[in-house]
């Protein structure tokens, strides 16, 4: 029986949810399986990987075969790399104090560039939300321009009524009394 760890699809439309599973290779996709050690959510940014390390390891070294997505999978989590370190005692290149060394150093090394690929997201969501916050107090005050000139135009135009008006009355009342004069 040849085993696969491979990848089950869980979740709904447009929403999947991957389990990883180890199966017998003449199982279907979504079919029975004999061990689940993780799962890979690529729904988040980045996406979110939770695996039994030892579990994987020891079915890699049983000779479970992973699928390419899976092996990528297992690359970024260094399971592959410590198969591959485990083979170096076993071939006698090293003891293992020294390929327990090495794979702490490739771990630190990666968890730095994960942490400054996520420092540096963060800062361009902060770069974008400060870009949108300066063009939208623009707007806002460019509008607060616009409507300051419309109501000064208002004012100007209500002033000018009102001095219309107030000659018109002032004629009026003088020709009332123009008239009472001349009589």
């Amino acid at each position: 029986m040849a085993t696969k760890i491979r990848l089950q699809r869980r979740g709904h439309k447009n929403y999947a949810f991957y389990p990883i599973v180890i199966a017998d290779s003449r199982a279907p996709r979504d079919g029975k399986f004999i061990e689940r050690i993780g799962s890979y959510n690529p729904n988040t940014n980045p996406a979110t990987i939770s695996l039994n390390f030892e579990r994987a390891l020891y079915w890699l070294n049983v000779g479970a075969i992973p699928t390419e997505t899976v092996r990528t999978i297992l690359s970024q989590e260094g399971v592959m790399l410590m198969k591959h370190l485990q083979g170096g005692v076993k071939k006698g290149a090293f003891d293992q104090a020294e390929a327990e060394k090495r794979f702490a150093d490739w771990k630190q090394k990666k968890q730095k560039s994960v942490d400054a690929v996520r420092s540096s997201m963060a800062d361009k969501q902060e770069q974008a939300l400060k870009s949108r916050l300066e063009a939208e107090q623009a707007a806002n005050k460019a509008k607060a321009e616009a409507v300051a000139k419309k109501k000064a135009e208002l004012a100007a135009a209500k002033a000018e009524a009102e001095a219309a008006a107030a000659a018109q009355a002032a004629e009026g009342e003088e020709a009332p009394a123009a008239e009472a004069a001349a009589e």
